[in-house]
């Protein structure tokens, strides 16, 4: 039965690589529900699980800069310090700590393993396979951001985008819809084919005396922030979106649905997540009350919020009790969650990874050298106080882009706005859960896409050439038919 979905994947990742260049971001983000699923056999790989989001980026990788041009825009945008220069740095500063440090403070550190095989107060640091997989993790992060940002010059790519978050977002309910039903349905024979990771799945978790959804997810935290990854980009992306029926339908139904999903995620990092969420949004709301183009909604929003207001205010007057099993969901998972042992052992972890950075007078232990459950933690104890900042200092200049004008402005202000906001949830998350300094492929997208809005769209849209069809010509003369501009 495996073979079957495997066989599935491989035909699509075909079918998108020669095929228009959007058909690879549908399948990047429809790829977001998959984490526990293995496309190529782990008996092949040596136990290994590969899943199919970053297969997915390294093929947009590979098809949007293994072309002459695409090595130039790469070389120009890795030296421009508007650009991606920071982003470069980070990854040079985090490539040198983690070929020298681990061998440097060999012994010396003390640091929690990537890979946990049992509870463990530390181990000495040394050189390991983790260095390698968790650098080669971070490398296809970063050079996602080159390439997104190259493809999503393009104004109608990014509106194909938009549709392809939506898509993945529906996946993410439908995936943990099936879960759901599995309680209730003989649903093992669907399942059981995407779930083939070799590292421990949680799937048949058990709460207050309900099953935790999991999705196609190897745990019900990783679901809980894949819906609010997809609930934070369709909300915030969603006034970008010039379909219309996708925009003021389609998006509504999929948020209201990936709320629900976090809710039985019974997550408390989600339900962390799904707070910051609320405000975010409202911060929003306000701030495009106040703007000179508010866009269109915000009667229909604030009526919707109010109403669910409303008929809560009625709900605690008349019915207190049916709030109960809300009110015990919150305490159990949220408020008393400071008195259970993983969150002992995962703040151990936290201290740990920041004494490390210490131990190592602020250089660093190396990328994949030690976990924490903070990704700030994660980011200066893996590369250092130079690599920490270099990267955060990306991180802020990404969320400071500014719009040049043209025909195309509006709209790219809507998107830029979307990346702002879509980022907050997630980042907040990642404090509470962050066990690695890879910022991962959503990011990356984020990052990119701000970038590109920034640079403007080009004038006529060139589609990418289809992998092993890019053009090679000398770079004297203009610009050739089929050939994106010069950088």
């Amino acid at each position: 039965m495996e073979a079957i979905p495997i066989a599935l994947f491989w035909g699509f990742v075909l079918l998108s690589l020669f095929g228009k260049p959007h058909a690879l971001l549908y399948l990047f983000f429809g790829s977001f529900s998959f984490g526990a699923f293995a496309v190529i056999p782990s008996t092949l790989t040596g136990g290994l699980t590969l899943t199919p989001t970053p297969i997915v980026v390294l093929l947009i990788v590979a098809r949007t800069l293994c072309s002459r041009p695409g090595i130039e825009f790469f070389v120009s945008a890795a030296l421009t310090p508007k650009r991606l220069l920071l982003l470069f740095l980070y990854w040079v500063v985090a490539l040198f700590v983690t070929v020298f440090m681990p061998r440097l403070f060999m012994n010396e550190v003390t640091i929690i393993p990537v890979r946990l095989e049992l509870s463990t107060f530390g181990e000495p640091l040394r050189p390991s396979t983790q260095n390698f997989s968790q650098m080669a993790y971070l490398t296809i992060s970063v050079f996602a951001v080159f390439a997104f940002t190259r493809l999503m010059r393009d104004a109608n790519i990014r509106q194909q985008a938009l549709k392809a978050i939506c898509l993945g977002g529906a996946l993410a309910l439908f995936t943990g819809l099936l879960d759901f039903a599995s309680q209730f349905v003989p649903l093992d024979a669907v399942l059981a084919p995407f779930r083939t990771a070799t590292y421990a799945l949680m799937t048949e978790v058990e709460i207050l005396g309900g099953k935790r959804v999991v999705g196609l997810m190897p745990e019900a935290s990783a679901y809980g922030f894949l819906c609010i990854t997809f609930l934070g980009l369709i909300y915030f992306f969603r006034h970008g979106i010039r379909d219309r029926w996708l925009r003021e339908t389609g998006a509504p139904i999929l948020i209201i649905g990936l709320i629900g999903m976090i809710w039985l995620s019974t997550s408390s990092a989600a339900y962390v997540g799904l707070v910051v969420f609320f405000l975010a949004a409202a911060l929003e709301w306000t701030v495009r009350k106040s703007s000179r183009n508010p866009g269109k909604g915000l009667g229909v929003e604030f009526w919707t919020v109010w109403s669910a207001i409303i008929l809560v205010g009625l709900v605690v007057l008349f019915a207190p009790a049916l709030l109960d099993p809300i009110v015990e969901k919150v305490n159990e998972m949220v408020l008393n969650k400071s008195k259970t042992s993983s969150y002992e052992e995962r703040s151990m972890w936290t201290a740990v990874g920041w004494q490390a950075l210490w131990d190592t007078w602020g250089v660093g232990v190396g990328i994949g050298a030690t976990r924490t459950s903070n990704f700030a933690a994660a980011v200066f104890s893996n590369s250092g106080l130079i690599g920490g900042f270099l990267y955060f200092a990306f991180v802020w200049q990404s969320m400071r882009r500014k719009i040049p004008a043209g025909p195309e402005a509006l709209n790219s202000q809507s998107i830029l706005n979307g990346v702002r906001y879509a980022y907050i949830p997630t980042f907040i998350v990642s404090l509470l859960i962050g066990t690695t300094p890879d910022f991962n492929n959503y990011n990356a997208f984020l990052y990119a896409t701000a970038l590109a809005v920034a640079l403007g769209s080009r004038k006529q849209p060139v589609p990418t050439p289809a992998f092993g069809q890019g053009p090679w010509r000398p770079l004297t003369g203009s610009p050739q038919a089929g050939e994106l501009p010069r950088w």
